[in-house]
């Protein structure tokens, strides 16, 4: 039945901040990020995974960030119980675990999700966005590669 139906809401290259200076297009590419999130919610899915450029830059801007962090709140995080656990070594997590189950944390659609190459880590400490999120407790942030050409 529908009860024992995993579903999984895989998106890509959502390029959120794209175009963020133009008077026309300036939202567009936040109200997609939006509405893949209202998808996600209203066809009750397990969880997202995003395969990268989340960003269309590495290093976003604070009104980018902020919107997109505000977004992720509101769809992905609840008191909906997450009814699956991931069998990997969580060690290709950050903090060593996924949000989820993190008891500080209410995720109701766990996020997972890699760089791709419009927002890779960079600078003195390698970091990037996705980082960001990741230690808010928003993302599960894996596959990290500071070498785009090891990505297979």
């Amino acid at each position: 039945g529908d009860d024992d139906t995993f579903r999984i809401l895989i998106a890509t290259d959502s390029h959120v901040g794209y175009c963020e200076k133009d008077r026309v297009r300036s939202s567009d590419a936040l109200n997609s990020f939006e509405e893949v999130l209202q998808i996600a919610r209203a066809k009750k899915a397990d969880f997202i995974l995003h395969g990268g450029d989340l960003f269309h830059e590495n290093k976003p801007s604070r009104g980018t960030l902020y919107k997109c962090m505000e977004l992720m709140r509101r769809y992905c995080l609840g008191s909906g119980e997450v009814l699956f656990e991931v069998v990997s070594d969580p060690s290709i997590f950050a903090r060593g675990l996924v949000n989820y189950e993190d008891v500080n944390t209410n995720v109701e659609i766990p996020f997972f999700m890699i760089h791709g190459n419009h927002d890779d880590p960079g600078g003195e400490s390698n970091l990037c966005a996705a980082n960001l999120l990741e230690v808010a407790g928003l993302v599960n942030y894996f596959g990290r590669s500071e070498d785009l050409e090891d990505i297979v």
